[in-house]
């Protein structure tokens, strides 16, 4: 069945809701969000979860965005608010104390600083293609896509033990969904590891890493707190792990459904970080993000009270036609692609520079390496949520040889 056979428009407009189960049908996810986008000006008022709004086009969602004095995220940053032992630092807080725990971690996100990792990046790419690569299938997620930014960031950022990482990625991407049984344990659990990381880090020898700079910081003149430490290193590991192993994943979708893209960039690899930018557009992992309304206050047209929760929708956005000229295509040759799939305003996404350079170099690796890809199976489904992400991806492709 299509979408608008299976689909009542005054059932979604009135009771929309982002967590359900078929949002994670990708065709279902765009086209819901697509009807929302040309409805009451882009602001619609659902009744689930207590009520809350959901703004959804550009304008809308990058003025609410922008104005953390109107729309706080220091009061829930989910819908339904998210049950949690501590906040998410410094998502869940707002300037100006926002910018001193940000501060603390913006240093090491830089540019420059995330180009320093580019080779040893480039060679657990590598090493996570040598372990599939001869067999000519793979679960791509699985094999490649969930390890990589975890290995990246404990390797090279967090300096963990590699060998845990399997678990507090599992914990990651188990959390991601709020409010469920598992997410609630998988966030506790998730909390509980951190603890232990941070004795275990104030017992070593100091290695002037952000993990260092967070555990000697300074906040508003006194010394850190262990809880404020704990939620900077969670935000890290939440903020970076699924969302990043996400976006790997649909990009992968894209070279098996359109070959023609990957054989373009082969012969262009110039041209990957704009194919990247694209993607990140079309389907960026970051879909939603909470905000409470701190006055009464208009948005679209829409009368919003003071306390109430709106939902602002990344991915709605990056597919609106009033900013970007047929937005559901994907095409390399589009210009002024000012995509928000990192989020706008004070609380953007401090690890965009990483992100980019994990995506960039493991696009050009893969494209590399991997002569003909294709899915395996039929529809991929996505796990629903603030970011999305592929649960599975069956992919094949003519087996090679290991390079190491």
């Amino acid at each position: 069945m299509s979408f608008d056979e299976t689909i009542d428009e005054t059932e979604l407009l009135e009771h929309f809701n982002h967590l359900a189960p078929e949002m994670g049908d990708r065709d279902y996810f765009h086209r819901a969000l697509e009807r929302l986008r040309g409805a009451a000006n882009g602001v619609v008022r659902s009744d689930q979860h207590e009520g809350f709004w959901v703004a959804t086009r550009y304008e809308d969602v990058l003025a609410i965005a922008q104005d953390w004095e109107g729309f706080s995220s220091e009061h829930g940053i989910t819908v339904p608010p998210r049950e949690s032992p501590l906040p998410a630092i410094p998502e869940m807080v707002d300037p100006p104390l926002h910018r001193e725990y940000k501060r603390l971690i913006n240093r090491f996100f830089t540019p420059v600083q995330v180009l320093e990792h580019e080779e040893a990046t480039r060679a657990i790419v590598n090493q996570l293609i040598d372990e599939f690569i001869t067999e000519g299938r793979c679960d791509f997620m699985e094999a490649f896509a969930n390890p990589l930014p975890g290995l990246v960031f404990f390797e090279e950022f967090l300096h963990a033990p590699s060998e845990e990482l399997a678990e507090v990625n599992r914990l990651a991407t188990a959390a991601s969904t709020p409010n469920t049984p598992s997410a609630i344990d998988a966030r506790r659990e998730m909390i509980g590891w951190i603890f232990g990381f941070i004795e275990r880090r104030r017992a070593a020898e100091p290695i002037d890493d952000v993990i260092d700079a967070v555990l000697n910081a300074e906040i508003d003149g006194r010394a850190i707190t262990d809880l404020e430490a704990v939620g900077i290193i969670q935000l890290l590991l939440f903020g970076g792990l699924d969302t990043t192993a996400g976006a790997l994943g649909t990009m992968m979708l894209w070279f098996a459904k359109q070959p023609e893209i990957a054989q373009r960039l082969r012969a262009e690899p110039e041209l990957i970080p704009t194919a990247i930018e694209e993607m990140l557009r079309l389907d960026g992992p970051f879909a939603f993000i909470g905000r409470r309304a701190t006055r009464d206050i208009e948005v679209g047209g829409a009368a919003i009270c003071e306390g109430d929760m709106v939902v602002v929708s990344w991915a709605a956005a990056n597919r609106d036609p009033n900013e970007f000229g047929c937005p559901a295509e994907f095409d390399l040759d589009r210009e002024g692609n000012r995509h928000i799939a990192f989020g706008a305003g004070p609380h953007r996404c401090a690890g965009s520079n990483l992100a980019r350079m994990n995506l960039r170099i493991a696009v050009e690796e893969l494209l590399r390496r991997l002569s003909d890809v294709r899915l395996a199976t039929g529809e991929v489904h996505f796990h629903p949520g603030y970011s999305r992400a592929p649960s599975a991806i069956e992919i094949e492709f003519t087996p090679a040889e290991r390079e190491s």
